[in-house]
């Protein structure tokens, strides 16, 4: 005879609450009230005559015997929502919305849309702008791509897409700010963006060449410095992602070439990949868009 389960729906009120650190969050999600939540994760903790959490004022930690619980509630739920996505197979015409960050979107996925729309006809793809933490509910967001450069809401998962690669960019008309036969930067205007305040401190660590004597000019997003490079205006600090076509053409030159700055691009998603396939498809595509792009950089 098997052994009883645990009341189902304490279970998935406990399994929320670990999951997402906060019994509030919790009810939000699973549109209850807060007292609802908190009696079922009691009930759950009596029901196995166990502590689920150490509690601190408002704070909620998993316990050991918490934490294992909670790997395979999560595992299971997975498994649940991945079989009954199977079954209902969402509609081919259905418009995935994916979030992309508004330089890489504007200057790397953009141009490449109409190769997605002929190798993979039977996906639709509905594209939303924007940086850091993801607004999943607000705007209906499926899957996100995003630089590792903050960390991620709890249960959210993360596939590598492809490492940043980048290296300083000018217009051809300026001359090379690199002294003849050394690893020195000499004095000329160094371009600077808000969004990526380190970008030349981390190239300068990871290439190890040094600056000096450079005049700063900052401006407020990442492509308007890209923008400004091949104006003339100075030297900026760029992803290969984001002007392989500059450097294709002759419009950029990068006289260092590129180098890995330590973080990565991610697609960001809320549910496993095996719920609907075409999530499983776009990162098959993009993964090999970019890898195919960051084999191309030397």
């Amino acid at each position: 005879m098997k052994p009883k389960l645990p009341p189902l729906n304490a279970l998935r009120a406990f399994e929320a609450t670990a999951r997402l650190g906060s019994v509030t969050r919790a009810a939000e999600e699973l549109c209850v009230t807060h007292a609802a939540v908190s009696r079922q994760v009691k009930q759950l903790e009596s029901n196995l005559g166990i502590g689920l959490f150490t509690r601190a004022g408002r704070g909620l930690t998993p316990t050991p015997a918490g934490e294992q619980l909670l790997a395979a509630a999560s595992e299971a739920f997975d498994l649940i929502r991945a079989s009954t996505q199977r079954i209902k197979q969402p509609p081919s015409n259905e418009a995935l919305t994916l979030s992309c960050e508004p330089t890489l979107a504007m200057r790397w996925l953009i141009p490449r849309l109409p190769t997605l729309q002929t190798e993979v006809p039977e996906l639709s793809l509905k594209l939303v702008t924007a940086g850091g933490p993801v607004a999943w509910r607000e705007h209906g967001i499926d899957l996100a791509i995003r630089r590792n450069d903050f960390a991620w809401d709890p249960g959210v998962s993360a596939w590598h897409l492809a490492d940043e690669y980048v290296g300083p960019v000018g217009a051809p008309s300026l001359q090379t700010p690199f002294e003849a036969n050394t690893d020195r930067l000499r004095g000329v205007d160094l371009l600077h963006t808000r969004s990526r305040p380190e970008a030349w401190a981390r190239w300068s660590a990871a290439s190890g060449t040094s600056l000096h004597g450079s005049r700063d000019i900052w401006l407020e997003h990442f492509h308007l410095i890209i923008q400004a490079a091949i104006a003339g205006l100075g030297w900026a600090i760029a992803s290969h992602f984001m002007v392989g076509s500059e450097l294709t053409t002759g419009v950029l030159q990068a006289p260092r070439g590129f180098v890995a700055d330590g973080s990565a691009y991610f697609l960001l998603g809320t549910e496993t990949l095996e719920a609907d396939p075409r999530k499983q498809r776009m990162l098959e595509w993009l993964r090999a868009e970019l890898q195919a792009g960051a084999a191309g950089r030397d």
